[in-house]
């Protein structure tokens, strides 16, 4: 009879369980691997997406119409004594060209034909006009993911306040698990556009979800705001991984590769919720929300919302209209296209862990002050590039300025919300994506209609100016008044600390502890 199975190694799995769910490091884990695998996502799709319609759209049609042309031989390529009648595929035109006769006479070659597109440089494709075209498509199509996010986050942020920050957490990866597999195996525009919105929706139960969750978990102001640098610091990681990753992995293994990985990520992302966040629990929040109308008229929160909007807006524009530009002006290869956005991903990620603890010391509105300040000047030095390593500078300062904004923006999102509302966080959050989301639906949809108008380079100078004349406005968040019965509760709980405060109900242990309710209970 073989001996009984020890129950010791059970009973260490559910203490290590127990302790994991009680754990505001572990919850912070969960959310920081959320915002990673969702901006990865939103990421490796920029460098795939131009190359990948112009070879299957343009490439693909001009194949389906013109004859099959072998290659030249050394024989061919020998001059014929007389000259050749050439059509010409791009402008619709013919043109004779002249060949050097056999006896070493021949004529001279003709300038441009009147009227004539300037060339391209050597080894640019002659595609200007389907780019151009295809500026807007790309934004449009890039914009539908914000533009979902953006009508579905309010809804979130009520949920969240009925049920809790658990399911929607785990709503939000099966939505960007489909998502994913659907971008890995869509071969049109149309089924692209649909898994991008469909990522959309995916995003606002993750980020509403996982930023509400944190602050309910870190309640003090400096812990919330270190905590918020870190969460953010996973957007920024998969920012930065997102279009190299996608960009090296299309060019030299094929498009689905990229997804798929992400796929198998996003599956491990889901076993770690099921296991610390029990998507499972329904567990509200014991004080009502402050209502989103009431919310919108607080001028604080419109200030920070707008902060992160028109920040956010500068890099948004670039993704759908930079690779795009590359490939006229510069003759980029695909791989260049991703990689350009390796600076501005490296100081994003510098930037929001670096001032997500300094940022409480020198002041959140100057610190966003300051990086609005720098937003404006990057996009106005990004059209002076002329190769992809001028593009070095005014990304990594774009990038380290957005982080600068972000991770000054999110914790005083929930500051306010202590100072002069109901501590109830589900519903600012979802403001606060919603300006997020504004900036990467506007930018992307207007973007390309901008640069076909007007150019690129303009483009960068409406956004930057933009920015540069926001900045002040953040001085408005220097020193917000509380409202008076919230005064009065702050003076009476902790009339010393000025930045950390008690919220308005009983506090547990942590939300996320089956002991917490029952101890709630015995309280009442």
């Amino acid at each position: 009879m073989p001996p009984a199975m020890s129950p010791v190694p059970e009973c260490v799995s559910q203490h290590w369980l127990a302790t994991g769910r009680a754990s505001p490091r572990l919850v912070l884990v969960v959310v920081f691997v959320a915002l990673l695998l969702d901006n990865v996502l939103l990421t490796v799709v920029v460098p795939i997406v131009p190359t990948f319609l112009y070879t299957t759209e343009y490439e693909g049609a001009n194949s389906s119409v013109l004859p099959a042309r072998p290659e030249p031989t050394p024989a061919a390529l020998r001059a014929p004594p007389f000259p050749s009648s050439v059509f010409s595929y791009f402008h619709n035109s013919t043109a004779t060209v002249p060949v050097q006769l056999p006896g070493g006479t021949g004529s001279s070659p003709p300038g441009p034909l009147p009227g004539s597109p300037p060339a391209a440089p050597r080894g640019c494709l002659e595609r200007g006009q389907f780019l151009a075209e295809e500026n807007v498509r790309v934004g449009l199509l890039f914009a539908s993911k914000a533009l979902v996010q953006l009508l579905v986050n309010p809804w979130v942020g009520l949920l969240t306040n009925r049920i809790g920050y658990h399911i929607p957490m785990f709503i939000g990866f099966t939505i960007m698990f489909l998502s994913t597999v659907m971008f890995a195996f869509s071969g049109t525009y149309t089924l692209l556009f649909i898994a991008r919105a469909l990522q959309g929706v995916g995003s606002s139960f993750s980020s509403v979800a996982g930023l509400g969750l944190l602050a309910s978990v870190y309640t003090d102001d400096c812990e919330r705001g270190s905590a918020m640098g870190i969460a953010l610091g996973g957007l920024a990681l998969g920012v930065l991984i997102g279009a190299p990753f996608g960009s090296i992995m299309y060019e030299f293994v094929g498009k689905a590769s990229p997804f798929l990985v992400l796929a198998f990520l996003a599956l491990l992302d889901g076993a770690l919720q099921l296991c610390i966040l029990q998507p499972s629990r329904v567990s509200p929040e014991s004080t009502k929300a402050t209502p989103v109308s009431t919310l919108l008229r607080d001028p604080y929160i419109l200030v920070a919302a707008g902060a992160l909007c028109f920040s956010n807006m500068g890099v948004a524009m670039l993704e759908p209209t930079l690779p795009i530009w590359m490939m006229q002006t510069m003759c980029s290869p695909q791989w260049q296209l991703g990689m350009a956005f390796l600076p501005a991903s490296i100081s994003y990620l510098i930037g929001t862990n670096l001032f997500g603890i300094l940022a409480n010391r020198m002041g959140r509105w100057l610190c966003s002050m300051i990086g609005m300040a720098v937003v404006g000047i990057s996009l106005l030095c990004v059209p002076l590039a002329t190769n992809i390593y001028g593009l070095i500078g005014p990304n990594a300062g774009l990038g380290f300025a957005i982080g600068m904004v972000d991770s000054s923006m999110m914790p005083i999102m929930g500051y306010l919300v202590d100072l002069r509302h109901t501590s109830a966080y589900g519903t600012v959050y979802a403001i606060a994506d919603v300006a997020f989301c504004m900036g990467f639906a506007v930018g992307p949809s207007t973007g390309g209609a901008i640069v076909r108008a007007v150019g690129f380079p303009w483009l960068m100078v409406i956004v930057g100016v933009l920015n540069a004349a926001y900045a002040p406005l953040c001085w408005a968040l220097r020193s917000p008044p509380a409202k008076e019965e919230k005064m009065a509760i702050l003076s009476q709980e902790c009339p010393m600390q000025t930045k950390s405060y008690t919220t308005e109900k009983a506090l547990r242990e942590l939300p996320l502890t089956e002991d917490s309710d029952v101890e709630a209970e015995n309280m009442e």
